[in-house]
């Protein structure tokens, strides 16, 4: 458990790690960052393994956790403040989170590299309105990748109204594909 739990701080670290000496933290071309390189992978219903169960507290202390809605279909999405891509990704994840709210879809954020101030800050500067697990000891990206590879900061991941790992995007994830994950989860027979 242990070198999973610091191979999950490790992924989150390296996944955003520069060695450009360009400050523009918006500016995600040309940093030298190892973030996804946005491939998308789907599975089919009889492809889907395990639930994904995961909990934990947000930055304001507050229980989270991926079936506390059993209905919902659940969007997962890693992050910290300092990664560039995540900064870029923030303007459609909050436009998807929105459209969607009354489509029986949720957010989830993980976040293992951040304080509690610099979270709450990005989350503020950025308008995000749904909880983010603080992921201080790695142990939720370490118990995802049990289910899914997590290889990227930032990645998404789109789970279906059972919880199982139904599409995921490694690196930055625009609105038009997120939307259409959503859509395809959402238009699948109930209790598939």
């Amino acid at each position: 458990m242990a070198v999973s739990v610091l191979a999950g701080a490790a992924l989150l670290l390296a996944g955003c790690a520069s060695d450009s000496g360009n400050t523009n933290p918006d500016d995600v071309q040309g940093q030298g960052y190892q973030s996804g390189d946005g491939s998308l992978r789907t599975w089919s219903l009889d492809e889907r393994g395990d639930v994904v169960d995961l909990s934990g507290v947000d930055f304001e202390g507050e229980a989270v956790a991926t079936r506390s809605d059993e209905d919902a279909v659940v969007v997962l999405n890693t992050w910290y403040a300092a990664c560039p891509p995540c900064r870029a990704e923030a303007p459609d994840l909050l436009t998807v989170a929105t459209d969607r709210a009354d489509d029986g879809v949720r957010f989830i954020g993980i976040n293992g590299v951040d304080d509690a101030g610099a979270a709450l800050a990005f989350e503020r500067e950025h308008d995000i309105t749904w909880p983010s697990i603080a992921d201080t000891d790695g142990s939720v990206v370490a118990s995802l990748q049990e289910v899914v590879p997590v290889r990227a900061v930032p990645t998404t991941v789109v789970l279906d109204r059972q919880g199982r790992v139904a599409a995921r995007v490694l690196g930055q994830v625009d609105a038009t594909t997120l939307d259409g994950l959503i859509d395809d989860v959402l238009a699948e027979p109930a209790g598939a």
